[in-house]
């Protein structure tokens, strides 16, 4: 029995041109041999047993039986050009015909294998044809403007399909336009366009149990009983932007923790802030003409810019020229002095006869002793990360004039860090493994404490800086590395009061701290040894967390240079802070160094995101919104692919939770991802459709009421890793943002109305490739 398409055409505007809308339906129902049945009605639409489709690409492809979203590359093909169609068809719509055709062109001959090539129409073919038959129709030198557009029209133009189609939709058209012109009828509105309502308690029908505990403004304390978890990303130096790097390196990182920790309903305190004492700061300063403060001031307000537009979390995010800065070091110093774990010891520095002054370790440059860097710092090497003395350097170089310094004495505090080698190899052995920390702090801490730890300078011949309280020595201050951890209690001083219920609480608080592998040293063994030396009882470091270098491109990040992206270019691209997020993350340098590159950043995008999550969350959400007006049917769980599914995903989201509470951020992205693909595949499996609809409605009340719930799951699961995502998700799904459970279930009742669908990501040309590695790639000003 031949099937026929019912169809409807506005019956008051008539038409002066062949409507797109029309002509994809009539078209797509000749390509599947079905009769075609044209109705009067207000808008053009496919009329359905219980309802009308006026999206007309949804329409074409239930017509030709191309619902199912199989994963194949064909599919992913075919779906990457649809959604291309609809920016140019919306371009066209503008008349804006020279615009959209070249779109057009570049999308065709982009997604080729898109079309069919032995002259039959696919759901592509048809949708294509549709959107472009006026305008290539009446384009002048279209075989030589659009070369790829041209040939694939002149071949279809021929079909029988085609002609029979024209015929059908010309007959409904009036060839001379009225005076007064009605208005035309609508052509496919996205709903995506649509801004969606707020959320709508009255139309909720959630579980109770499933909503994240709300923050508030109230100030955060350790709750006994409960868990608590401290967290500090390293401080960064506020004498420069940072880039990329630094950003997954330390901050990042440590807010997808801060936010799957909260999503598990613990008590979270997520501290940060600039470090801006010492040389570095002085030696900016003196480059841009401003004093210390001043320049402080200036990049302490970039850094809290660029990590608001990522959406970093902080609940805290201050800095370490304060006044509990300098109350706090000083303190823990007249400890450690009075536990007799300070010695005094003369110095050979280096000091520049021109400037008259020593210079401290970033005033100097020179070749390293043990790999030959010719650019290496007078306290690291950046090439090799060996931490050095600025006298151990090969050819040193005042960096403030070039001359070549000499040696001169000056005394010197030093922590005498090898009286408490047993105490923090103690330490180590049990808060590495208890915590589990990353194996190359692992490897970095072991590798200092082999070597036998050593007596450490803690002070330099710097004036910008806290002051080291002890007579004979008021014209130096701390070195930073003595001082700046400190930073971490003295940013939560300046937050709340109480600090200490946070720093001196180890049996309440577990502190997970995060930063790049050059910072390992400091914070896994010379501020647990200060904070020993103490005497007191200090919060210890539960979890290090650490990166390794992502460098850009076959080279590093170089802002002299301009080569590569920082903190304030992601947002110059256009492309939204969710995909930085879900780049850097997925591409997070653990174990070894990572590469940044255009043509990945743009692939993840177009591949993984658009058409694994973008696919599912919106297939489902927009079937449900068209069929069911956005209600959440009863259904019954108990059917075969439901039980698969629902193992499935609790068998995953074991995985995942166990991969977040030991802080293996990378992993747990991939698995939430992994997730969404089997939510794609439930979709194909249960063959998702008008038919299904029509003919098993039980079977499909069962199916929308599982994706939706798996979509709600979905959403806390990206949440650490991609707020804004889920928050777009949350608002259309109508529910609020939920917590992270062990166990998936269906939260989302029946009689719960959905708000709306949208795009949650876009596709990104590849040729933006070539325009952002000039942009970035060290020649643009």
């Amino acid at each position: 029995m031949t099937a026929t398409s019912k169809i409807t055409l506005p019956k008051l505007a008539p038409l002066t041109k062949p409507s797109a809308s029309a002509l994809k339906l009539v078209l797509a129902s000749h390509v599947a041999g079905a009769k075609v049945d044209l109705s009067s009605g207000d808008v053009v639409a496919l009329s359905l047993p219980s309802s009308l489709l006026t999206d007309a690409n949804a329409g074409v492809r239930c017509i030709l039986k191309s619902t199912a979203f199989d994963g194949s590359n064909t599919a992913l093909v075919q779906n990457a050009a649809v959604e291309k169609e609809e920016q140019f068809a919306a371009v066209l719509q503008k008349k804006k015909t020279a615009e959209g055709l070249n779109a057009a062109e570049v999308a065709h001959a982009q997604y080729s294998k898109a079309f069919n090539k032995d002259g039959k129409l696919n759901y592509v073919d048809v949708i294509y044809f549709g959107t472009l038959y006026e305008a290539l129709s009446e384009a002048d030198d279209r075989n030589k403007k659009y070369p790829s557009l041209a040939a694939w029209y002149d071949v279809l133009s021929k079909s029988e399909a085609v002609s029979k189609a024209l015929e059908i939709v010309k007959s409904q058209t009036v060839v001379k336009a009225p005076k007064k012109k009605a208005a035309a009828p609508s052509e496919k509105k996205s709903i995506e366009q649509v801004p969606l309502p707020e959320l709508n308690p009255a139309t909720q029908k959630i579980h109770h149990n499933a909503g994240i505990t709300k923050q508030t403004n109230e100030k955060k304390l350790p709750i006994p009983g409960e868990r608590n978890v401290l967290i500090t990303s390293a401080l960064p130096y506020v004498n420069n932007i940072p880039h990329l790097g630094n950003i997954v390196g330390s901050t990042l990182s440590a807010d997808v923790f801060a936010r799957y920790s909260r999503a598990r309903n613990y008590n979270t305190l997520y501290i940060c802030g600039t470090d801006e004492y010492g040389t570095a700061t002085e030696t900016k300063a003196l480059e841009e003409g401003v004093s210390c403060q001043a320049l402080c001031d200036k990049y302490n307000a970039i850094h809290q810019s660029v990590y608001k537009w990522f959406g970093l979390s902080f609940d805290h995010f201050g800095r370490t020229t304060t006044q509990q800065q300098t109350e706090i070091c000083q303190e823990i110093f007249h400890k450690v002095y009075a536990n007799d774990y300070v010695i005094e010891e003369t110095m050979t520095q280096l000091f520049c006869e021109h400037c008259q002054r020593f210079l401290a370790d970033r005033y100097v440059e020179g070749i390293c002793p043990l790999c030959q860097y010719e650019d290496a710092r007078g306290d690291q090497c950046d090439a090799c990360g060996k931490l050095l003395n600025a006298t151990d350097l090969i050819k040193p170089r005042c960096k403030l004039d070039g001359n070549s310094p000499i040696n001169k004495d000056s005394r010197h505090l030093f922590l005498d860090l090898s009286k408490l080698q047993g105490r923090v190899e103690e330490f180590f052995k049990k808060s590495s493994v208890d915590g589990k920390w990353s194996s190359n702090g692992i490897n970095i801490t072991q590798s200092w404490l082999k070597e036998g730890l050593r007596p450490r300078c803690i002070t330099r011949d710097l004036k910008w800086g806290t002051p080291v309280p002890l007579a004979g020595f008021e014209d130096k201050v701390f070195y930073v590395w003595f001082d700046a951890p400190i930073g971490y209690p003295s940013i939560t001083a300046n937050y709340i009061k109480e600090w200490e219920k946070w720093w001196k609480n180890p049996e309440n608080v577990k502190l997970y701290q995060f930063m790049g592998k050059d910072n390992v040293p400091f914070h896994s063994v010379i501020f647990p040894a200060s904070e020993m030396a103490t005497g007191e009882d200090w919060t210890m470091v539960h979890h290090i967390s650490t990166a390794e270098y992502l460098n850009y491109e076959g080279g590093k990040f170089s802002k002299s240079r301009n080569v590569g992206v920082f903190g304030t270019n992601a947002e110059q691209t256009g492309v939204p802070p969710s995909v930085w997020r879900y780049y850097l993350l997925s591409s997070r340098p653990e174990s070894s160094d990572s590469m940044f590159t255009w043509n990945e950043f743009i692939t993840k995008n177009n591949s993984e995101l658009l058409n694994n999550l973008g696919n599912f969350v919106n297939r489902a959400i927009k079937f449900v919104i068209a069929k069911y007006d956005g209600v959440i049917p009863k259904a019954d769980f108990s059917g075969e692919t439901e039980v698969a599914l629902i193992k499935d995903v609790n068998g995953l989201l074991a995985q995942y939770v166990d991969a977040l509470e030991n802080v293996k951020i990378r992993l747990g992205l991939s698995i939430a991802m992994s997730i969404s693909a089997r939510g794609n595949v439930y979709l194909q499996d249960s063959n998702l459709s008008n038919t299904l609809f029509s003919d098993q409605r039980g079977k499909c009340d069962a199916v929308v009421s599982t994706a939706i719930n798996l979509i709600y799951l979905l959403s806390a699961l990206i949440f650490p890793y991609m707020p804004e995502t889920s928050e777009s998700i949350s608002q259309q799904i109508n529910a609020p943002l939920r917590n992270i459970p062990d166990e998936f279930a269906c939260d989302i009742l029946e009689g719960h109305k959905l708000n709306g669908a949208a795009y949650l990501f876009t596709r990104i040309d590849e040729k933006m490739e070539e325009v952002w590695k000039k942009q970035f790639g060290g020649g643009a000003k």
